[in-house]
């Protein structure tokens, strides 16, 4: 799977003679980062200032909306509402968002016709510089259809972010920019491959490719032999119905220098069927979405070796197809998980935590790393919780989910701290094996997050349930694209500039 291309990113001081399509704000019913060579053409083109301009277009201050406005001299306005507060006050998740929505109505547009956009919102910073060209390129973001023809050249093609200052900080954030929006990217192109094209097997191998032979990241990949040596049970249990074999994807990280270890577990069932416990036509349809953990843990981890971030990684993907046939495991199998607890299954669409636990188990009894985050798209009950837009947070230790909530609100996600209260782990009591995989009823990922505690030991420990931000099946927002989201990713890269220093 070839990756998609990015568009070139620039910095300029002023707006680009080859600019067709120039974004600003408009807050406070003002618009906003209008160069002045611009406001004098519309002047002379309508005969009336910018502001009057815009209102006369129906613009507004509404946060995300968006008006074009031709005429403009050479290039074509796209104005993005940024609500009533000054243009200085608004933080930098706001500003990506912004881009983000201005950049995918850019991309629509019959005037971009050699595919050069450029944006000003009058904001240098550096981390605000990063933010919009992170929205940018993440809101210029499409799925390439798969057709027999010949693939669509990218709507934009160069962009250009137009700042006051066009220092080393500022030069520094715009490559970081590209960096991480191609982190996202990658897991969004993942996440939207139909499981006949992305399977165990290929995942890994795109794992492989993704981290490339010239980064400073060590693969072991491990095969269904390797498996069922090593004793993962989980895994071989819920890949064993498929005719798609298991994997698990091993990614190791030690620069110079490190002093903070970091474990990462990934989530990743190329396609969720539920097993013998079958899923509804509807609930089966965005299964492939279900390895979008995974997805992140990979992404996020070539992307922090990208940015020579000093922190040491291990991590881990879970990769497994769950289908139903003469092979698939059953409600009331008792598994033997990697290091040798035994787990009661109670159902075999509950299939995430297993192949999670053997990650867990292997990584805090092996590894040994300073804390440990999860990625997964672990429950419904978090959705129903959360909503579709807001990953659940469940922890073991105070000051780490406490810095998981930090580096989240850094990157502009939305996070929510849920509790694991006390009863959950009476829930996991077996009398035919160590634990239970879990029980049907309220507190579904109350109860998810007891059992893969169980794995961690003492090791300081958050878990993410991304099941409702993972897969967006309803229209784009912000820079956030119908399909895959690439939700986590940015969070976990920001996590690890905190320990890194």
């Amino acid at each position: 799977m070839p990756a998609p291309r990015l568009p070139e990113l620039t910095l300029s001081r002023s707006l680009p003679r080859t600019a067709e399509v120039l974004i600003v704000g408009f807050a406070a019913d003002t618009v906003v980062g209008l160069p002045d060579t611009v406001a004098n053409a519309l002047r002379k083109t309508y005969g009336a200032g910018p502001d009057e301009v815009a209102a006369t277009f129906g613009a507004t201050s509404k946060p995300l909306s968006t008006t074009v406005i031709p005429g403009a001299g050479k290039v074509t306005l796209v104005l993005v509402g940024l609500g009533d507060r000054p243009v200085d006050e608004l933080p930098a998740g706001e500003l990506r968002s912004a881009a983000g929505a201005a950049a995918r109505v850019a991309s629509g547009l019959k005037h971009l016709t050699e595919g050069r956009l450029a944006i000003s919102l009058d904001r240098s910073e550096a981390r605000t510089v990063q933010a919009v060209a992170e929205g940018l390129l993440l809101g210029a973001y499409s799925f390439q259809p798969i057709t027999t023809g010949d693939p669509a050249d990218p709507k934009i093609n160069e962009v250009s972010v137009i700042s006051r200052s066009t220092g080393k900080a500022q030069l520094a954030a715009l490559e970081a920019a590209a960096i991480v929006a191609r982190a996202v990217i990658a897991n969004r192109e993942w996440v939207n491959q139909p499981a006949n094209l992305l399977y165990p097997e290929s995942f890994a191998e795109e794992a492989r490719r993704h981290i490339g032979s010239r980064s400073k990241i060590n693969i072991e990949i491990l095969d269904e032999k390797s498996l069922e040596k090593g004793g993962y049970g989980g895994i071989l249990a819920v890949g064993g119905g498929s005719e798609r074999p298991p994997r698990l994807v091993r990614l190791s990280y030690a620069p110079r220098g490190a002093k903070v270890h970091l474990g990462l577990v990934g989530k990743g069932i190329t396609f969720d069927s539920g097993g013998l416990d079958l899923k509804t036509q509807a609930g089966m349809y965005t299964m492939k979405s279900d390895m979008s953990g995974a997805g992140a843990v990979f992404a996020a981890v070539r992307a922090i070796a990208d940015l020579g971030l000093k922190i040491k990684i291990t991590a881990y993907g879970s990769l497994a197809e769950n289908m139903p046939s003469g092979s698939a495991y059953r409600p009331s199998d008792v598994l033997t998980i990697y290091g040798g607890k035994t787990v009661e299954n109670v159902n075999t669409d509950a299939e995430g935590r297993l192949v999670m636990a053997d990650a867990l188990a292997r990584l805090s009894g092996e590894d040994k790393p300073d804390l440990i985050i999860d990625v997964a798209t672990l429950t419904g009950a978090c959705i129903v919780a959360l909503g579709e837009r807001t990953v659940g947070v469940l922890s073991n230790d105070e000051d780490t989910a406490t810095a998981v909530l930090e580096a989240a609100q850094a990157a502009g996600e939305r996070f929510w701290r849920l509790p694991i209260v006390d009863e959950c782990r009476g829930f996991l009591d077996s009398e035919v094996a160590d634990l239970k995989s879990g029980r049907s009823g309220p507190g579904g990922a109350m109860t998810a997050a007891a059992f893969l505690r169980e794995f961690v030991g003492e090791t300081p420990w958050v878990h993410l349930d991304i099941a409702g931000p993972s897969f967006n099946d309803g229209k784009p927002y912000g820079y956030i694209p119908s399909g895959g989201t690439g939700v986590g990713v940015r969070t976990l890269i920001d996590l690890a500039q905190q320990y890194a220093g």
